[in-house]
C-alpha cells in the first residue's frame, strides 16, 4: 500500500459539445514531485481545476480523496483550507499591490481591533521570500518584478497558506534557462521539506530532470504512470503523449530555394525606454524564396526587437537602416506599410498581440486582410466565413466551427489561427517569433509542417526561437545574435548547438 496523499478516481468533466476528461485516475504519493504531461487539450489543466475547486463538486463526476479523506470542494478557498494550492500559468498577482500585499491577499495578518498588522505582514513576507531564494523588499510593487521573480512570489504566497500539495501549471513556460533551473531547484527543496508538488509541463527535459513519477494524459484519458527513476527517455514520453512513435521530431523537407526576396542592411534600433541604449546595432540579413532562416540568441539579444522594428517600426525609436524587397528599397514606416509590402509578423505573445481572444476564429483570420473581403467598404460576411472555413480545414484547426471564440482553443490551435491570418494576407515574407512556445510536441510537428508548406509555396520564412534543436531541425540557415548584433551565420549542414552558442555569447572583446 503506497502512502498516497491524493487519489482521484473516475473523474469525468464535460463542457458543451466537448468531453474534456473521461474516467481519469490519478494517484500522487506524499513528498514526491509528480509530473502530468500530454498534448494541448489532453485535459491536464482541467483535471487540476477539478482538484482545486475551480470546477466545483457537482460539475464533474468521480471521487477525490486527499490525505485519506473524501473531498468535495465548492471553490478554491475550500481546497486551500485543506492545503491544496494551484499556481496557474497566467500569474494572478495584482501589479499595483506590493509583494507582501499580494502574498497575504485574502489571508491577511491582523492585529488589534482587526486591523492589518503591517509590521508582521512584511516580516513574514521577508522570511518566506528568503525561503524561495528571492531577496526583494516586500513593499516592492509586483509590477516591478520580472516574470521569474513573480513566479517565486506565487510560490511564497502558497507557502504562506501552509501548502501541503502545490500544483504548478507550466511554471517555466515564460522563464529563461537560469530562472527555470532556479525554480526546479526550489521544487526539489520543497520536496525535501515534505511538500508534495504536481507540475504540468510541456518541457520534457525538465520533467525528466525533476519528476519522481509522471502521469500521461491523452484525449482526456489516463494513459499510464511512469516511474522516472528508471531510464525514461523523451521519446518514451512522446510515444505515450501522442499515441505513436515519433521517429523524427521534424518533418522531412527538400528545400527549393530561389532568388533573394528580402534584404536588411545596417539596421539600428534604440530603446524607447532607456535613453541612448542600442537594442539592435547595424544588423544585416537576407531571406530567399522557399527558404527557412533561423534567428538564434539569448534573452536580451535583440531578436524580437529586430523583428518588430522591421515590421512597420512596431518597436523602438531612432530607427535607421535599409530594407530591400525583390531588389528595390522599400519604406516600411507603419504596420500597414509592412502588410502592403507583403511582410507578416506572428508575435511571440499570441494571446496579447496575436489574437483577439473574445472574437471568433473567423474574425481573427480575416483581421489583417479585410480589404480583400470588402466591397465598397463593406465586408462580405459570406466570403469571410468561406475563407475562415477553408483555413480551418487546411490548417487542421480543431474547433467545432469558425464561430468558436479563439480564447477557447488550445495553444497549438491558437497558433494555427495566427498563421492562417497572415497566410490570408498573401504575405511572401513571414517572421515567426517563438512559433511553438507553450505548445506540446504533437502540435509542434503540425506547426513545423505548416512552416515547411509556407516555404514550399515560395514564401521566405524567418523563425525566431530559443530552442536550438528546433532551429537546427527546421532551418536552412541560422543567424546568431548577441547584444543587438548579428554575430554569425551557420548553414544547416554545419549547425550544432555548440557552434550556435559560441556565436550567441560572442562579445565585442571576443570579436576583437
Amino acid at each position: 500500500m503506497t502512502d498516497a496523499i491524493l487519489r482521484m478516481r473516475g473523474i469525468t468533466k464535460t463542457f458543451p459539445a466537448v468531453k474534456a476528461l473521461q474516467d481519469v485516475n490519478l494517484e500522487v504519493r506524499r513528498g514526491e514531485i509528480h509530473a502530468i504531461c500530454g498534448e494541448n487539450g489532453a485535459g491536464k489543466s482541467t483535471l487540476m481545476k477539478v482538484l482545486s475547486g475551480v470546477h466545483p463538486h457537482g460539475d464533474y463526476s468521480g471521487d477525490i480523496e486527499f490525505e485519506g479523506e473524501p473531498c468535495r470542494f465548492s471553490g478554491i478557498r475550500d481546497s486551500e483550507r485543506r492545503g491544496i494550492v494551484i499556481i496557474h500559468q497566467e500569474l494572478a498577482l495584482s501589479p499595483y499591490l506590493s509583494i507582501a500585499e499580494n502574498m497575504y491577499l485574502g489571508n491577511e495578518r491582523r492585529g488589534r481591533f482587526g486591523l492589518i498588522d503591517w509590521n508582521r505582514t512584511n516580516a513574514d513576507a521577508t522570511r518566506l521570500l528568503e525561503r524561495v531564494g528571492l531577496r526583494e523588499n516586500p513593499v516592492t510593487p509586483a509590477m516591478d518584478l520580472g516574470v521569474g521573480k513573480q513566479q517565486l512570489v506565487e510560490i511564497a504566497k502558497a507557502l504562506a497558506k501552509r501548502v501541503r500539495l502545490l500544483i504548478l501549471d507550466e511554471p517555466t513556460a515564460a522563464l529563461n534557462d537560469a530562472d527555470s533551473e532556479h525554480l526546479l531547484d526550489l521544487l526539489r527543496g520543497l520536496r525535501d521539506e515534505g511538500i508534495t508538488c504536481v507540475i504540468i509541463s510541456h518541457k520534457l527535459n525538465e520533467i525528466r530532470a525533476v519528476a519522481d513519477r509522471t502521469t500521461i494524459l491523452r484525449d482526456g484519458r489516463t494513459i499510464e504512470t511512469l516511474d522516472m527513476r528508471g531510464d525514461v527517455s523523451e521519446d518514451r514520453l512522446i510515444s505515450g503523449m501522442v499515441g505513436r512513435d515519433l521517429d523524427h521530431r521534424f518533418p522531412s523537407r527538400v528545400p527549393e530555394i530561389g532568388d533573394e526576396v528580402l534584404r536588411i542592411e545596417d539596421w539600428t534600433v534604440h530603446s524607447p525606454t532607456q535613453h541612448g541604449r542600442l537594442v539592435v546595432d547595424g544588423a544585416a540579413l537576407t531571406l530567399r524564396r522557399g527558404e527557412i532562416v533561423g534567428l538564434a540568441g539569448l534573452m536580451g539579444a535583440g531578436r524580437t526587437e529586430l523583428a518588430m522594428s522591421v515590421f512597420g517600426r512596431s518597436y523602438g525609436i531612432g530607427i535607421s537602416g535599409r530594407i530591400y524587397k525583390n531588389g528595390r528599397e522599400i519604406a516600411v514606416r507603419t504596420v500597414s506599410d509592412a502588410i502592403r509590402h507583403g511582410l507578416a509578423y506572428a508575435t511571440e505573445d499570441r494571446k496579447t498581440y496575436g489574437l483577439n481572444l473574445i472574437e471568433d476564429i473567423k474574425r481573427n483570420i480575416s483581421a489583417a486582410g479585410l480589404r480583400g473581403l470588402a466591397t465598397a467598404g463593406w465586408v462580405d460576411d459570406n466570403r469571410e466565413y468561406e475563407v475562415a472555413e477553408r483555413y480551418r480545414k487546411e490548417m487542421n484547426i480543431k474547433a467545432p466551427s469558425v464561430l468558436t471564440p479563439a480564447g477557447q482553443l488550445s495553444g497549438g490551435n491558437q497558433q494555427k489561427v495566427v498563421l492562417s491570418k497572415w497566410m490570408f494576407t498573401d504575405a511572401d515574407v513571414l517572421i515567426l517569433d517563438e512559433p511553438t512556445r507553450g505548445i506540446d510536441v504533437g502540435a509542434k510537428y503540425e506547426i513545423y509542417s505548416i512552416i515547411n508548406r509556407m516555404a514550399d509555396q515560395g514564401r521566405a520564412v524567418l523563425v525566431i526561437s530559443s530552442e536550438l534543436p528546433e532551429l537546427i531541425g527546421i532551418c536552412d540557415r541560422v543567424y546568431a545574435m548577441a547584444a543587438g548584433r548579428i554575430t554569425g551565420e551557420v548553414s544547416r549542414a554545419d549547425a550544432t548547438p555548440e557552434r550556435l552558442m559560441q556565436r550567441m555569447t560572442q562579445t565585442e572583446e571576443s570579436r576583437a
